[in-house]
C-alpha cells in the first residue's frame, strides 16, 4: 500500500520510530470503550475469555518497525541491503505476537470453524467474520475510519453489484441450459440424419461402383467382340479381293479365248474370198477393241448394280409406305375417339345404374308406404275462403306441398287463438333472441306485417355492413334491431311472435329463408347469392330493352338467360322461358320481363322467381352429388382430397372460390384445414347449406359437345 501523506501520517512514522503504540495518549480513552465493546460482544458469542491488555493499557505494536520496513521493502526492494532484510526476520521470529492480534485471530478460526461450508451460501457466511473483524478496526482507528469506511462501502457496494448482477445472469443461465440441450438435441438428430443420409449415400456408391465394374465388364466383351468382327471382316475383304482379282483375270481369259476364236474365222474367210487383208485386220482390231470394252463395262454393270432396285419400285414403294402411314393415323384417332366415347358411356351406364337403384329403392319406400289419394276438396269447407280460395291456393301444389298448406292454414287458426307464448329461459342453449323467462305476449301480426318487418331487416343490415365493411350475426342484430325500434321492453314480445309466425309458414319464401338462416340450418351467403343472381338478371334484361319498353321478345329473353346463366342447360332455359309465359297467350311473343320480379303484399314472387330458386336447388344438388360420386367409397375426407374433387368436377374453378368452399365444408381458415379430417356426409351438409355453385362447365357436357362437333 502507499503511504498516506499529511499529519497522521507523520505522526504514525514518529511514533514507529519511537516505539511507542499506534494509538496516541489522547485516544486512549475512545481505545478503552471500544476495546470493551469487543470483549463482550466476543465474550457472548463465543463464551471466550475477555480481551487483555498491555502492561501499560495501551495498543501493543507488533512489531512496530516490520510494518514500515515491510512497506520499504515492498515499493524498492532493490535499495535494501540482504543483511538488513535477514535481521528484519528474526526480528519478526524473536518478538512475540500481541495478545489482541492472537485473540482476534482465534476468534477468526472458531468463527470459521463452526460454519458449516456445506451450505450453498457458504462464501457468504465465511466472509461474516472478516466483516465484523474490520469493522472492529474502522472503529478503534479514528484516524483512518473515514478511510477505512470508504473502502468497506465500497467493497460492499461492489459486492452487492456483484450479487445482482449474478442474481440476472441465473435466468440467463437456466435459458442458456435449456438453449444448450434443445441445440445438442438438434445436433444430435441432424447427426442422426446425416448418419442415414451417409448410409444411404454409402448404399448407393456400392450400387454405382458395381454397376461401373459391370459396365466395365461390358466395355471389355464389347471390345472382344468388336476385335473379333475386325478380324472377320479384314479376312471377308481379303477373300471378296482374291474372288475380284480371280473374276477380272477369268474375264481376261475368256476375251482372249474369243479372240482367238475370232481369229481362226477371219483365217478362214481369208482363205475363202480374196479381200484386203490390211483393210480387214484394221477392222478386225477396232471391232475387236470395242467388244472388249463392252464386255468390260457389262462385266462391271453386272458387279456394281446386280442387288440395286430400279426408281421406279422405289417410288412406289414409297408411296405406298406414305398411304399405309397416314391411313394408320386415321385409323388412330378414331381409336382413340372411340375410346374416350366408351370411357363416357361407361361413366353414364355407372350413374344411370345407381340412379335406376334409387329410384327402385325409392319406389319400393312409395310403394310401402303409398295409402289412397285423399280428397283435397273436402278441405275447402274448413278453409276460410270456401272453395275459391283453396282451388286458388292448390293450384300446381303437389300433395307434399297441400299437406304443407293446410298444415299452415290450422297452425294459424291455433296462433291467432293464442295470446302469450312461454318463454324458453335464459340458458346458453337458448338462441339471444329468445333468452326470457316467463310469459310473452302474442302480437299476432299477419303475414304481411311479418313479412314488412323481415324485409326492413334485412335493408337495415346490409346498410349497416355496407357502411362498417363487416358481416354481422343476424340472430344479434335481429334483437338489436327489435329493441332499438320497439324498446327493450316490448322487444321479446316481437321477438317471439315474429319467431312463431316464421316457424308456421314455411311455403313463404321470405319468412322460410329468414327462419332458416336465423336458426343456422343454412349460411346467410346463400340467401345474398339467390338475390345476386336475380340483380343480375334484371340488369341484363334492362341492357336488352334497348327501348326501355318493358318487354322483350321471346328470343331476346332467351338470349339474355342463357348471357347470365351461361352454365343452364337448353331444357333448363326453356322451363324460364315458359314460366315467364304463364300469363301469356300461345299467340303473344312480347314478355313483360319487370312484372316477373313483382311479389304480393305477402312476399310472394311470381313463378319465373321461383323457378330460378327451384333450379338453384337443383343445380346445386347436381353438383354436391357428383363431387359425392368423385369422393367415392370415402368415409373421411381431408382438404387436399376434397380439393382434388372439386378440380375434377369443375375443372374451371379459381383458387379464391375454391379456398372458400373448402372453408365453408371444414368451417375453420384456410391455414387449419391441412390436417383435418371429416366425415364426407358432414362436409357435404355444410356445403349444401352455403353458397355453392359451378364454376365452368361440367366435363361431361364438354365431352357431349365435342362427341356432337365430331359428328
Amino acid at each position: 500500500m502507499k503511504q498516506v501523506q499529511g499529519p497522521a501520517s507523520k505522526s504514525s512514522q514518529e511514533q514507529q520510530e519511537s516505539g511507542t503504540s499506534l494509538v496516541s495518549s489522547s485516544e486512549t480513552p475512545n481505545c478503552q470503550t471500544h476495546i470493551d465493546r469487543l470483549k463482550y460482544i466476543l465474550s457472548k458469542k463465543q463464551k471466550t475469555p475477555p480481551f487483555q491488555l498491555s502492561t501499560r493499557g495501551r495498543w501493543s505494536t507488533w512489531p512496530a518497525f516490520a510494518s514500515g520496513q515491510t512497506v520499504l521493502q515492498n515499493h524498492k526492494p532493490c535499495c535494501v541491503p540482504k543483511e538488513r532484510k535477514s535481521i528484519n526476520k528474526q526480528a519478526l521470529l524473536t518478538i512475540p505476537k500481541p495478545q489482541y492480534l492472537e485473540q482476534l485471530e482465534s476468534y477468526l478460526r472458531k468463527e470459521l470453524q463452526s460454519l458449516d461450508l456445506t451450505k450453498k451460501n457458504s462464501q457468504e457466511l465465511k466472509l461474516q467474520p472478516y466483516r465484523e473483524i474490520f469493522e472492529f478496526f474502522i472503529d478503534n482507528f479514528k484516524t483512518y475510519k473515514p478511510l477505512l469506511s470508504a473502502i468497506k462501502n465500497e467493497y460492499e457496494v461492489t459486492l452487492a453489484h456483484q450479487k445482482e448482477m449474478i442474481r440476472a445472469l441465473e435466468p440467463l443461465k437456466a435459458m442458456d441450459t435449456t438453449v444448450s440441450e434443445e441445440y445438442t438435441q438438434q445436433i444430435l438428430a441432424l447427426q442422426e440424419k446425416e448418419r442415414a443420409e451417409i448410409n444411404m449415400l454409402k448404399q448407393e456408391k456400392q450400387h454405382l461402383l458395381k454397376f461401373i465394374d459391370n459396365m466395365k465388364e461390358e466395355k471389355n466383351s464389347l471390345e472382344i467382340q468388336v476385335e473379333h468382327l475386325q478380324k472377320s471382316l479384314a479376312e471377308e475383304y481379303i477373300r471378296y479381293l482374291n474372288e475380284y482379282h480371280a473374276r477380272k483375270l477369268l474375264l481376261a481369259n475368256m476375251n482372249e479365248m474369243h479372240n482367238e476364236q475370232l481369229g481362226l474365222t477371219l483365217h478362214q474367210v481369208q482363205d475363202v474370198k480374196s479381200e484386203d487383208v490390211v483393210k480387214l485386220t484394221l477392222a478386225l482390231k477396232i471391232a475387236q477393241q470395242d467388244l472388249t470394252k463392252a464386255q468390260v463395262e457389262l462385266n462391271r454393270m453386272i458387279a456394281d448394280y446386280g442387288d440395286v432396285v430400279p426408281r421406279r419400285d422405289f417410288e412406289s414403294l414409297e408411296k405406298k409406305y406414305s398411304d399405309l402411314l397416314q391411313e394408320m393415323k386415321t385409323q388412330q384417332k378414331d381409336f382413340d375417339q372411340l375410346h374416350m366415347e366408351y370411357d363416357m358411356l361407361l361413366e353414364i351406364h355407372r350413374e344411370t345404374a345407381e340412379e335406376r337403384n334409387n329410384v327402385f329403392i325409392e319406389l319400393q319406400e312409395v310403394q310401402r308406404s303409398c295409402t289412397p289419394r285423399p280428397n283435397w276438396a273436402k278441405c275447402s269447407e274448413v278453409i276460410p275462403g270456401g272453395a275459391d280460395r283453396w282451388s286458388s291456393l292448390v293450384e300446381g301444389k303437389t300433395s307434399d306441398q297441400l299437406v304443407d298448406m293446410l298444415l299452415e292454414e290450422i297452425g294459424t287458426g291455433v296462433l291467432k287463438e293464442r295470446h302469450v307464448f312461454l318463454g324458453w329461459g335464459k340458458g346458453d342453449n337458448v338462441p339471444v333472441y329468445l333468452r326470457y323467462e316467463g310469459e310473452v305476449r302474442n302480437k299476432k301480426l299477419s303475414k304481411k306485417d311479418v313479412v314488412t318487418i323481415l324485409k326492413d331487416v334485412w335493408r337495415e343490415k346490409i346498410a349497416l355492413e355496407q357502411q362498417t365493411g363487416k358481416r354481422s350475426s343476424l340472430p344479434e342484430f335481429f334483437l338489436s334491431y327489435l329493441q332499438k325500434k320497439y324498446g327493450d321492453a316490448a322487444a321479446m314480445e316481437w321477438s317471439y311472435t315474429l319467431y312463431e309466425n316464421m316457424r308456421l309458414y314455411q311455403s313463404n319464401h321470405v319468412m322460410s329463408s329468414f327462419y332458416d338462416i336465423l336458426t343456422g340450418k343454412v349460411g346467410e351467403e346463400r340467401y345474398h347469392g339467390q338475390n345476386q343472381l336475380i340483380s343480375n338478371l334484371q340488369k341484363e334484361l334492362a341492357a336488352c330493352d334497348s327501348s326501355n319498353t318493358g318487354s322483350l321478345t321471346s328470343e331476346q329473353f332467351s338470349m339474355a338467360l342463357r348471357e347470365v346463366f351461361p352454365l343452364k342447360k337448353n331444357d333448363s332455359i326453356q322451363e324460364l322461358v315458359d314460366a315467364s309465359r304463364y300469363k301469356l297467350d300461345s299467340a303473344e311473343d312480347l314478355i313483360s320481363y319487370r312484372s316477373l320480379f313483382n311479389e304480393d303484399e305477402e312476399g310472394n314472387a311470381e313463378p319465373f322467381i321461383t323457378m330460378i330458386r327451384n333450379q338453384y336447388e337443383s343445380e346445386k344438388h347436381e353438383y354436391l352429388r357428383e363431387l359425392k360420386s368423385k369422393l367415392g367409397d370415402l368415409i373421411e375426407v381431408n382438404a387436399d382430397d376434397l380439393r382434388t374433387a372439386f378440380c375434377a368436377v369443375d375443372p374451371d374453378i379459381d383458387d379464391q372460390t375454391l379456398d372458400i368452399y373448402i372453408g365453408l365444408a371444414y368451417q375453420v381458415g384456410k391455414e387449419q384445414t391441412d390436417q383435418d379430417v371429416l366425415p364426407v356426409e358432414t362436409a357435404l351438409e355444410r356445403l349444401l347449406a352455403g353458397d355453392v355453385r359451378r364454376v365452368g362447365p361440367s366435363p361431361k357436357e364438354e365431352s357431349k359437345t365435342d362427341c356432337e362437333e365430331g359428328e
